[in-house]
């Protein structure tokens, strides 16, 4: 692929990091604001994290999940919109919406697959240099599939690149545990939620498997595997998590805003009060040892704890990767990585759950003009976004880099109230509803639950004490 050129002019594109539905989002409203985009896909495919998880189905409907300039885009193509109502899985998100948003020919004619950024910067600046930085173009510099690097000069990035490549890990205080590298290899820790009931049915059937987290991710997997092991004799579920309780997670039942979600919840209280999972509160994993099994070790109130087990399957969050962005000046909140300003407003240690105050281009700017992150990616550790949120953010800056400020300063976002939330910080709030069946998506990849579920509201945050 050659380089992009141009001179240090409007006339170059927009860089646009990521092609699942927060970046195809954003390249729909640089388009109608006759701007250009140009589209880094790592994967070999449009929104290849979301062809990931296609057995998984969301707990949002279709009426949160399409963007409305990437509505307009696709109403001249003889697309035909899902029922707003309905709950797709991933597959039907991917076939359904962003396979034909991809297939635009504005939109795949700027959409590069089997691209990986690698770095962002300003062209022959480091991030120490500041005369004329910003009449300086970015370089963006891509990593393609057969190991070529390229750099492209563009006027503006949006970073939409979510979190899929980066989980947190399972040991104590953000760090792996000792031995987990090694467990990982040897097969032992799964990817997020796996098929269990479908394409990995036969790896799970008749072991005992141990899930870790305290979000809603943990809960779909404890779900499947509930289903699986009422199939499969001798199939045994254990579940760890680092808090005294999981009454969070159980949630709000029939008031929440989102149904599938509230039951979710429901149907795991039944399993756990029935004896069908085996519950470790106030478990902090410590250390794992392999061998023919999986020794988890673990500190708990009563000192030193064991379990030993066939598989563990890791439900512990994601976290944003900020390598790519070393020579950028950003401004991150110290202590969840999102853009300064709304850090405090969505940190889950501290929020309760709610319709999150809309936000766009002014919240989320850097010091480094013209760039943004947005996304799951903009709300860094906090597990609490929703995609519609991600529209929002990108219709917002889209009318910012096209010069119209009211436009952008006026952000506009209506989500549903919410009785569920988890504040444990492994868990999340952004979780599809209960694993569909084998026939219903793609097979055999790891999930992502990177991008759906309930904001923060804007006036339960930090407050000044807790930040000081």
């Amino acid at each position: 692929m050659p380089e992009s050129t141009g001179s240090e002019n409007p006339q170059l594109p927009i860089a646009v990091i990521g092609s699942g539905p927060v970046g195809l989002a954003a390249a729909a409203h640089l388009l109608e604001r006759g701007l250009t985009p140009v589209i880094f896909e790592a994967g070999d495919a449009p929104a290849a994290a979301v062809e990931a998880w296609g057995h998984v189905r969301l707990f949002s409907p279709w009426r949160y999940n399409i963007d409305a300039a990437a509505r307009r885009l696709l109403a001249g193509t003889g697309w035909q919109e899902p029922d707003p109502e309905a709950l797709p899985t991933g597959s039907e998100l991917l076939e359904q919406y962003l396979t034909p948003l991809a297939g635009v020919p504005a939109i795949q004619s700027t959409l590069h697959t089997g691209s990986q950024v690698i770095a962002v910067t300003r062209t022959g600046l480091d991030k120490t240099r500041s005369r004329r930085r910003e009449e300086t173009p970015f370089l963006v510099r891509v990593l393609n599939n057969t190991g070529a690097i390229t750099d492209h000069r563009v006027r503006a990035v949006i970073d939409a690149s979510g979190t899929w490549n980066t989980p947190n890990p399972l040991g104590q205080a953000g760090l792996p545990a000792p031995g987990e590298a090694e467990a990982t290899a040897a097969g032992f820790i799964t990817a997020p939620l796996p098929d269990a009931t479908g394409c990995d049915r036969a790896r799970f059937a008749g072991n005992h498997i141990l899930v870790v987290g305290a979000g809603h991710s943990a809960a779909n997997t404890l779900l499947a595997l509930g289903e699986l092991a009422a199939q499969e004799p001798g199939t045994r579920i254990s579940w760890a998590v680092r808090g005294s309780s999981v009454t969070n997670l159980y949630g709000g039942g029939d008031l929440d805003g989102l149904p599938a979600r509230g039951a979710l919840g429901t149907r795991l209280r039944t399993l756990v009060e029935a004896g069908s999972i085996e519950l470790h509160t106030s478990f902090t994993i410590t250390g794992f040892k392999s061998a023919d099994s999986l020794a988890v070790l673990g500190a708990t109130p009563n000192g030193e704890a064991q379990l030993d087990v066939d598989l563990l399957v890791p439900a512990t969050g994601f976290r944003p990767n900020l390598d790519m962005l070393r020579e950028i000046r950003l401004d991150l909140d110290p202590a969840v990585e999102a853009p300064r300003e709304l850090g405090p407003l969505i940190d889950p240690e501290f929020h309760s759950c709610g319709t999150v105050e809309p936000h766009g281009a002014k919240l989320l700017s850097h010091p480094e003009p013209d760039f943004y992150i947005t996304g799951m990616k903009s709300y860094g550790r906090a597990p609490t976004f929703l995609m519609a949120t991600g529209y929002e953010q990108v219709r917002s800056i889209a009318a910012a880099l096209a010069g119209d400020q009211t436009a952008a300063d006026n952000v506009e976002l209506v989500l549903p109230e919410t009785g569920v939330c988890s504040t444990d910080l492994g868990g999340s709030c952004d979780t599809p509803a209960a694993a569909a069946g084998p026939d219903e998506g793609s097979c055999c990849a790891p999930p992502a639950p990177a991008f759906l579920g309930i904001p923060t509201g804007l006036a339960h945050g930090r407050s000044a004490e807790q930040e000081n």
